[in-house]
């Protein structure tokens, strides 16, 4: 007899994708405000936070981060989160004001 496995309640499936968005948000509010450097950061930050809830959840858990399998996705995200945070960091003399 196999017991029936518990479901989750949707918004939580939803979670790790609402954290990531929050952080994204965040980031996308301070580039207007002159501060492209620490929004783009920010941005950086969340592929690499999507990066990290992907390897710990499982694919059930993950909700709408999991879009290939983990490997790929964990891969997909560190890297792109790393070359984004890389390019805000290095870009030299650029301002928003013209």
């Amino acid at each position: 007899m196999t017991t029936p496995r518990r479901r989750r309640h949707p918004v939580l499936t939803h979670l790790p994708f609402g954290l990531v968005m929050a952080v994204v948000v965040l980031g996308l509010v301070r580039i207007p405000l002159y501060h492209w450097r620490q929004g783009t950061v920010l941005i950086g930050a969340a592929l690499i936070l999507a990066a990290a809830l992907r390897a710990l959840l499982r694919d059930d858990q993950a909700g709408l981060i999991a879009i290939r399998g983990r490997g790929v996705d964990v891969l997909t995200y560190a890297g792109f989160g790393v070359c984004v945070t890389a390019v805000a960091m290095t870009i030299q003399g650029f301002s928003l004001e013209h």
